[in-house]
Parts: C-alpha cells; structure tokens; sequence
C-alpha cells in the first residue's frame, strides 16, 4: 500500500464531486429515504457549491491515495467558514470521506493525521468534527484516537431532522 495526500484545487472538481457523492451515497442510502437523500446530494455537491467551498480560503481540501487511485479525501475548515462557532482556536474536520473500496486499511488515520498537522500549522488548539448519532462505527473511530463528545447540533437530511454529535480533540 503506497499513501499519498494531496491537496485539491479547482481543476479537481469533477473528481471531487463524483467522489462525495458516491462516498456519502454509499454510507448513508440504507438509513434514508430516496428523497432525503436526493435533496441532500442535490444541494451539497452541486458543481457551484463545491466550487464555492473550494475558493474558500479559510477551508481546505485534501485527496487521498491508495497506489495512485483516489481513496477519499478530507475537508477542514478554519475561523468562520467553521460550520459552528468554535472560536479562532479550533479547526473543523467538516468530511472524511473514504470510498467503500478503501475502507478497513487505516486511511482515516491518515486523514485526521493531515488534520492535526493543518491545525498546527495554522496554531489552533483542538479539532472538531460532527458525527451522525447513529454511525456507531465512526463515533468508535473518534473515540479510539482520543476525540470526546462535546456538544450536538441538528443536521438536515432534505426534511428529515438529525442529531450530530460534535466531537472534540484537544492538540498539545
């Protein structure tokens, strides 16, 4: 297994967006409804709001790859592209995204590896992230590597109302 990150630019859109979509699509169909997810994935990954995201300079995206063939990727955020108000210290982990194919080979380790190493370059002391209540397996994932449960916040599934928890890693 040869790892590389690399970060995304505006050229990698078309890949950014197939990505997302087949990665979310394929963690959350059996949980939701068609149309929920439909009208999710229709205002989430449009070409426009990925490419508004991508010319964000407070938010970053990174590919990851497994022996040169995309994996996932991970999106941070920092000061208000922040999707909650977490103050100048924190840096949020917004998506870690690995494709079905990927899974199970520790490449989410490497992402919140990348994310820790961006927070401290950008001299922030913790990382956040919001998790869906019901991801058992993530919620796990996060405990392991020592993120604790700091708050919740409603996520919106076309009209179907969700609970995140929000998840924090203080940095040393």
């Amino acid at each position: 297994m040869s790892v590389k990150i690399a970060k995304c630019s505006i050229g990698d859109l078309k890949k950014l967006q197939e990505v997302s979509i087949e990665t979310f699509n394929d963690t959350f169909k059996d949980q939701n409804s068609p149309e929920n997810m439909t009208a999710y994935l229709e205002k989430a990954f449009t070409g426009t709001q990925l490419e508004k995201e991508l010319s964000n300079d407070a938010s970053e995206f990174y590919f990851i790859y497994d022996n040169d063939a995309i994996a996932g990727y991970l999106k941070v955020n920092v000061n208000e592209a922040q999707s909650e108000q977490m103050g100048d210290g924190a840096l949020e982990i917004e998506r870690i995204y690995i494709r079905q194919q990927f899974q199970g080979r520790g490449l989410g380790k490497y992402l919140i590896n990348k994310a820790i190493e961006l927070a401290e370059t950008h001299n922030k002391k913790s990382i956040w992230l919001g998790v869906w209540d019901k991801n058992d397996n993530a919620i796990g994932f996060y405990k392991k590597i020592g993120f604790v449960q700091t708050g919740a916040h409603s996520f919106y599934m076309g009209e179907d109302e969700q609970i995140d928890l929000i998840m924090t890693k203080t940095l040393n």
